[in-house]
């Protein structure tokens, strides 16, 4: 048996102060002493104007773990009552192990309780969010917190690839930035947490009640085209950091995060929006005039006008009157975008009771997607 979920409350963390296209490489450094010359190219593109990374500005250090980056976002929820369980979803921790979620709930300092890490990319914050919806929906949970969350700066500062640019010297004549699949991402991905409460009955205010929560991978028939901590192989495999020696791991900024980006371009929009939709469309009944706000994790604007084409191609038009973002001012975020955008649709005051809400989530790993659908009451 089953009980109804609603989100009834919701949080977000952004670290410091917001960091303009102009200030970031004086905050992530310039790979071998000399501007990106793809950064211009990539935030026209992107259409992000401002984000935040929780690293110092003077000396480009973290300011803080990425445990204590989720702690508090969850600490913005309030005071919460007894939370029967913490599902994190996030792209990478602080660490190999333990998990995420074990860390955030050292530094909570709350009385024990279950806790789940789940791991992905962008997915990772959406698959949280499932876990903590079912937990409380077979009513092994009176209380559910989850969370996405990314410090994803630390691993993107300039240091990290002096090594790589060293090894290359011979090529930095002509070609002074790294590979392109690594410094595009640089100007693409930033610092941030969300966190959602879930009890089995609304709150005072607005609520949201989970409709349904359906995510989808496409890893049986498409190549890895996101990845760190590895490498791809000429046939498309991917060769992880432990089959490579220790000289490589800095040489080759083998854990830097890489993208595929022909790949993406070419199959982000049948693989993870299109053929989920259609079946979304079949199995739920799904019509566009449903819904009353559509929250798409863009990663850029650049991919704005596909998603639109595609919504026109299977007939599910949204006007963008209807689309909600906040991309432009608070960056990539990874696993936590779909958090801290809806909390700011949440608190913007523009939802009215009965409005259908989906969020849809892609994910470039291995092209996977995810879909949440909620009711405002």
């Amino acid at each position: 048996m089953t009980t109804d979920v609603f989100i009834t409350r919701s949080a977000a963390y952004l670290p410091l102060a917001p960091v303009s296209n102009d200030e970031i490489e004086s905050v992530l450094g310039q790979v071998g002493g000399k501007p990106s010359r793809s950064r211009r190219i990539v935030l026209r593109s992107n259409g992000i104007v401002s984000r935040h990374y929780a690293l110092d500005p003077e000396s480009g250090e973290p300011v803080m773990t990425h445990a204590q980056l989720t702690a508090s976002a969850i600490r913005e929820l309030g005071d919460t009552g007894a939370v029967d369980c913490l599902a994190t979803g996030t792209s990478i921790p602080d660490q190999l192990l333990p998990g995420h979620g074990v860390m955030v709930h050292g530094e909570l300092g709350w009385p024990q309780l279950e806790v789940v890490s789940l791991a992905g990319i962008c997915l990772s914050g959406a698959a949280a969010l499932k876990y903590a919806f079912m937990a409380v929906a077979t009513g092994s949970a009176q209380r559910a917190v989850a969370t996405g969350s990314e410090l994803i700066s630390p691993l993107m500062h300039a240091r990290n690839f002096e090594a790589e640019c060293a090894h290359k010297t011979a090529q930095l004549e002509t070609h002074p930035e790294i590979a392109f699949e690594k410094d595009f991402l640089r100007w693409m991905l930033s610092d941030g947490a969300g966190a959602l409460l879930l009890e089995p009955k609304p709150g005072p205010g607005l609520s949201l009640r989970i409709k349904w929560i359906e995510l989808f991978s496409n890893a049986h028939r498409m190549p890895t085209c996101m990845y760190a901590g590895g490498d791809k192989m000429a046939d498309g495999s991917l060769r992880g950091w432990m089959r490579f020696p220790v000289s490589d791991w800095a040489s080759q900024s083998l854990f830097a995060i890489k993208q595929d980006v022909r790949l993406l371009n070419e199959q982000i929009a049948p693989m993870t929006f299109i053929e989920p939709m259609l079946a979304l469309r079949e199995r739920r009944g799904l019509r566009a005039e449903q819904i009353d706000w559509f929250l798409p994790h863009l990663s850029s604007h650049y991919f704005q006008p596909t998603l639109e084409k595609s919504l026109d191609s299977i007939d599910f038009n949204i006007p963008q009157s209807r689309w909600f973002t906040n991309l432009a001012t608070c960056g990539n975020t990874g696993s936590a975008s779909p958090y801290i955008m809806l909390d700011a649709l949440m608190r913007s005051g523009k939802i009215h009771s009965g409005q259908t809400l989906l969020l849809y989530v892609p994910e470039s790993g291995r092209f996977s997607s995810g879909f949440i659908c909620l009711e405002a009451v």
